[in-house]
């Protein structure tokens, strides 16, 4: 039986990849915005892309390590839900920094938490499948 403790344990573990890899992701925000000139929405879904895709390698290694699905299927289940997720977060900051004027680093903080959960919620649900958990969970 998967005890509360666990499930505890393995979000903070999914918490602790999920922040490295935000701050990767606000940096290279930052990067292509002020450096390279890159409008604020292609950057933003640019920086997500890659932030996303090094969060599986490590969600997979250190998070859901007990995982039975395949590494390619379950990466293309993570880039779908992570598609959903940037249509979440492209829309978000459109309207935070482009409707309602709110500074972009902060815009994108409060936007990693609404769809950081909701990433989370998908992939403990849908995608990875815990070898061993009687609810697959």
């Amino acid at each position: 039986m998967f005890n509360l403790s666990n499930k505890i344990t393995r979000f903070c573990k999914y918490s602790s990849v999920g922040v490295s890899t935000f701050l990767f992701d606000l940096l290279l925000l930052y990067a292509l915005v002020e450096f390279l000139e890159v409008q604020y929405l292609i950057a933003t879904g640019v920086a997500f892309i890659i932030a996303i895709t090094i969060n599986y390698s490590l969600s997979r290694c250190f998070v859901f390590s007990e995982t039975a699905r395949p590494v390619r299927s379950g990466y293309v289940i993570f880039l779908l839900i992570a598609g959903m997720g940037l249509v979440w977060v492209t829309a978000l900051m459109y309207l935070f920094v482009g409707v309602l004027g709110a500074p972009l680093l902060i815009s994108r903080v409060v936007v990693a938490g609404i769809v950081g959960m909701w990433n989370y919620l998908m992939n403990l649900y849908l995608n990875f499948k815990v070898a061993g958990s009687k609810d697959g969970h």
